[in-house]
């Protein structure tokens, strides 16, 4: 009997270690998927970011040609709002309207508001200071984080890494060559767009835990056109559409409505639900690095060594903040 005993806690201590390997293995496995999925959403994130720096140019080409600031951003929406209806979600509408209130809000300050008053800003005030305030989303994201979410702390390393980047920035913009003018409406502008990219990468954090990243990119595009609309009101439309016809026109709307808008939309919002909206948002201090590099390419205008150095002050920090603990 005893001896009976003894097989069957043998038995049963077998299997209780076959069965904790068994979850050990599932668990690393998780783990394993989990860090792969981790470190796609951070090269993609990088991908994403290069193809927005290379924006500032196409918008260049078009506004030379005759486009207006709210023609470029309706043009290039429509255009992703038709290629996402292909892939999106049938369902028309969020779960309740609280949630369809959020992606009106999603559309309004990653949309209408953020691109109407950056490139208004432009048109107001010198380009570098549209270039350097917008590029403080990040810092402004993290400080609405710090405020709003009980779990986010300013750690050391998030400060030192922000400022950083955000002093990389500035080398890379101003390019060794610092002079300030303020220009109230146009500086402010500028404010109102880097603060409207810091609530939208915190909203879309939220709105990321309830819906796919394709459904709430086809509802920011829909309703960041319906929102532009009432600016025609005031400002109407007034670039030929024959023009359209032409290369240099069409390949840059091309561009700015398929790569830039549809596809980097989608797979930043899916970034946002991945690694979270201060990661992310740091990332925003790379832009500057693939505007200068477009610029020289594209534009002939100088890279210079304090601009380079910019650049690995701009990586440096980055890696600093996003290597931080309590981000979200």
């Amino acid at each position: 009997m005893e001896k009976g005993t003894n097989v069957q806690k043998e038995r049963d201590l077998q299997e209780f270690t076959i069965s904790d390997s068994l979850s050990e293995e599932i668990r690393e496995r998780t783990n394993n998927k989990k860090d792969k999925n981790k470190i796609l959403a951070h090269t993609v994130a990088v991908v994403t970011v290069a193809c927005w720096g290379c924006t500032f140019v196409n918008t260049k080409y078009l506004l030379k040609d005759g486009l207006e600031p709210q023609e470029i951003f309706i043009v290039r929406f429509l255009l992703a709002y038709l290629c996402i209806w292909w892939i999106s979600p049938k369902k028309l509408f969020c779960s309740n309207w609280k949630d369809e209130l959020m992606m009106l809000v999603l559309g309004v300050t990653g949309g209408s508001l953020y691109f109407l008053s950056e490139n208004t800003a432009v048109g107001l005030t010198y380009v570098n200071n549209v270039a350097f305030i917008v590029c403080t989303a990040p810092l402004i994201t993290t400080c609405l984080a710090i405020a709003f979410i009980k779990n986010i702390k300013a750690s050391p390393r998030l400060i030192i890494g922000s400022l950083m980047a955000l002093a990389g920035v500035g080398a890379v913009i101003f390019n060794g060559h610092f002079v300030l003018h303020l220009s109230p409406k146009g500086d402010g502008l500028a404010l109102i767009a880097a603060i409207c990219w810091a609530a939208y990468s915190l909203i879309m954090k939220r709105a990321s835990k309830r819906y796919s990243s394709t459904f709430i990119t086809r509802k920011v595009f829909f309703y960041g056109i319906i929102t532009i609309l009432p600016v025609f009101l005031f400002r109407h439309w007034n670039f030929p559409l024959s023009h359209f016809k032409e290369t240099e026109v069409w390949m840059n709307i091309l561009f700015l409505g398929v790569v830039a808008s549809f596809i980097c939309f989608l797979s930043w919002n899916w970034v946002i639900g991945k690694i979270g909206a201060l990661k992310s948002s740091n990332y925003i201090y790379l832009n500057p690095i693939t505007t200068v590099m477009a610029s020289a390419l594209f534009l002939n205008e100088p890279l210079t060594p304090i601009a380079c150095l910019g650049g690995v002050l701009i990586l440096i920090g980055v890696f600093l903040a996003n290597n931080a603990k309590h981000l979200a």
